[in-house]
């Protein structure tokens, strides 16, 4: 799921700038529901009506939610990106609630088998990137719902039960939003921290030499970058034996890992290069 989320991400972001569409939403499902749903033919279209209609059930099994019937669904799925694009009557609707709104609609409309969440939240991450709010991109949302089923399906339940009075799911939603906005702020003062600490300790150190302490450096900050003897070369223009014995030294004291590549080999950084750097401590 999590790669499923990272691939709907990159979706998301390629048709940001476009109108939303029921056969967009339809692909958005099919790719956060890739290889995760037990009828694969149930991926990328609404319900039928010649089906058992899903229903939203708690963990003993009694129903809390009974969603539109599936003759329904195609015309509120069109009113649905009616509303995310802006195209309907009404007044002004901030874009936060107006995001917000789409990933209630539809939860609440539950239209395909399975996956609804995954789509509605999806939803919401197209919503905020459609009208200018890019950080969403870097927003853990998802993973702050989880940690809390039960208040998030209340703001479901306290909305429906309340005549579709959408003040408890905004209310929450925005709690939420603003949490994940402040966790952020903090990995991300974390993270510039270690870089600032690891950045001295590898330009004070002499066990590597300049061109291994950029390379690490780089690697600090882009955990998935790969090395080749030709790419070091060229980065700091020195020749490929002395590229190679750089990234050999890096490989012995277990920074580097060497994998096969074709006729070559490639070097990426160690899951946990943070870490070791920090215990290894190289002396000035």
């Amino acid at each position: 799921m999590i790669l499923n989320n990272y691939h709907a991400m990159l979706r998301i972001r390629e048709v940001a700038d476009q109108d939303l569409t029921p056969d967009q939403i339809f692909e958005i499902h099919r790719v956060v529901t890739d290889g995760t749903l037990d009828n694969a033919d149930s991926a990328g279209r609404l319900q039928r009506p010649d089906e058992v209609r899903v229903a939203v059930y708690d963990d003993k099994g009694h129903v809390l939610h009974t969603p539109p019937p599936a003759f329904e669904l195609p015309e509120r799925m069109t009113r649905l990106c009616a509303f995310a694009n802006g195209a309907t009557e009404g007044g002004y609707v901030p874009p936060v609630l107006r995001a917000i709104t789409v990933h209630f609609m539809l939860g609440y409309d539950h239209p395909f088998e399975d996956g609804n969440g995954r789509t509605a939240r999806a939803l919401f991450y197209w919503c905020m990137l459609r009208y200018g709010y890019w950080l969403t991109e870097f927003l853990a949302i998802s993973r702050i719902l989880r940690a809390a089923p039960g208040k998030y399906a209340r703001s479901f339940l306290y909305t429906e039960q309340d005549d579709n009075d959408l003040t408890y799911f905004h209310a929450y939603q925005l709690k939420v939003l603003r949490r994940a906005v402040s966790e952020l702020h903090q990995y991300l003062a974390r993270k510039a921290a270690e870089l600032h600490d690891l950045q001295s300790l590898l330009a004070a150190g002499q066990v590597f030499n300049h061109r291994q302490a950029a390379l690490l450096s780089h690697a600090v900050r882009n955990p998935g970058a790969h090395y080749t003897t030709e790419s070091h070369s060229r980065s700091h223009r020195t020749s490929i034996e002395t590229a190679r014995q750089d990234l050999r030294g890096l490989e012995t004291v277990g920074l580097l890992v060497k994998r096969r590549r074709g006729k070559g080999f490639t070097w990426t950084p160690v899951p946990d290069l943070v870490e070791r750097l920090q215990s290894s401590s190289p002396r000035p």
